[in-house]
């Protein structure tokens, strides 16, 4: 055999650990689990973090100021900096659209040693904490929920007795490059965090979706969150993996009635938004930077190029080799397309995808030793994150 078909042998196998060993990531079908409406609604405090946010609140706040809770529920959103109006437009979409109760505060500029959005997080907490809540919904401003979404966070947390119900919230998929990219990303998460292992008491698989996270109150409070994670630019993760380092039940799945509704129309949106955490989710390490290129090019690029350079050089096991990873790859990748929408003869391109993300993930690192480190909305944060989530 060549060298190739070695190589394309390789890649096969690692397909077909992950396909039967890797926490079948690729199904789509962990949504939020069995749950029974309790005997006293306890109460929630909804925490929305918000920074520039004018363009997508008019979608995103009503939804949650309509929500149809039986329990006791009020939102804070925290205006973190905005230039755009922000806040005021929330006051003004509740005197119009009524529901919940809204309170609208500003934290002021985050010191040192805090993310912007772990700052007004902690403010919004330290708010909602004078009410006594049993539960914080964490979630973001470009996140719309149906009118029974928190009841069923709620219902499922204490049914299943969960310190955590977080959802995977449904990204926009409407210009090209969302339908190239969006589904993948949700993709490549399942696949480092499979949610069936998140969910499992005693492993130690730990994530969380940062745009709907339902928290039990007290259990906040013995995780020090958000102070413990405070430089975490990936702060779901982080959040998670405080929280069951802290002994806390977690749980995580693809949502069926929270949506963003935050565009990402062109390419360079999509590989701004991959590129901002991407080296912070490698912690900032270059030799796990090229074991990750060297794993994307090796499980996503190898197939294809060993199909077609089998083909015309006339390798047969190459071809053969490469032709049944590929395959193997784009059956994994249908459910998510069909769980998006999306036609399945974009199946096949996943390894132009990946390869996207893998320049993303260099030009992370790039921008990272350039001293530009992680830019969210006009907000560098230069200093390396430890371990996503490790700061105590």
């Amino acid at each position: 055999m060549s060298i190739l078909a070695w190589t394309a042998a390789v890649s096969l196998a690692a397909w077909l650990w992950l396909l039967l060993c890797q926490g079948f990531f690729w199904r789509t079908d962990v949504r939020l689990p069995a749950r029974t409406d309790p005997d006293d609604w306890p109460s929630v405090c909804v925490v929305v973090p918000a920074r520039d946010e004018a363009a997508v609140l008019p979608e995103s706040l009503p939804s949650l100021l309509a929500q149809d809770y039986p329990g006791r529920a009020e939102i804070f959103l925290v205006d973190d900096g905005s230039s755009d109006g922000t806040g005021e437009l929330a006051r003004e979409l509740a005197r119009a659209h009524g529901g919940l109760p809204l309170t609208v505060d500003s934290p002021g500029e985050p010191p040192a040693g805090w993310t912007g959005k772990l700052w007004a997080v902690r403010h919004g907490i330290g708010l909602a904490r004078a009410r006594g809540p049993e539960y914080l919904l964490l979630t973001d401003a470009d996140i719309a929920h149906a009118p029974d979404s928190l009841r069923e966070l709620v219902a499922a947390a204490r049914t299943g007795g969960f310190d955590v119900v977080s959802l995977m919230a449904r990204l926009r998929v409407e210009s090209l490059w969302e339908r190239l990219v969006v589904p993948a990303f949700v993709y490549f998460f399942a696949q480092l965090y499979p949610f069936r292992r998140i969910g499992r008491k005693g492993a130690r698989t730990a994530a969380a979706a940062g745009g709907c996270v339902l928290l039990r109150a007290d259990t906040a409070g013995r995780a020090r969150i958000p102070d413990a994670i405070r430089h975490a630019v990936i702060d779901d993760v982080a959040l998670a993996r405080a929280i069951k380092g802290s002994g806390g039940h977690i749980w995580l799945g693809l949502a069926e009635r929270v949506d963003s509704v935050r565009p990402y129309p062109r390419l360079g949106d999509l590989w701004r938004m991959v590129s901002r955490s991407a080296y912070a989710q490698l912690r900032h390490n270059p030799l796990l930077l090229l074991g990750t290129v060297v794993g994307l090019a090796l499980v996503y690029l190898v197939p294809p190029v060993a199909l077609f350079v089998g083909l015309g050089a006339g390798s047969a096991g190459a071809a053969v080799l490469g032709g049944l990873a590929w395959l193997v790859m784009t059956g994994t990748y249908v459910p998510m397309l069909r769980y998006y929408g999306q036609p399945l003869w974009l199946a096949p391109l996943l390894p132009f995808t990946a390869f996207l993300y893998l320049l993303m993930t260099v030009d992370s690192a790039v921008q990272h030793y350039r001293g530009r480190g992680a830019a969210w909305k006009g907000r560098t944060y230069a200093r390396p994150e430890a371990v996503v989530g490790e700061e105590s």
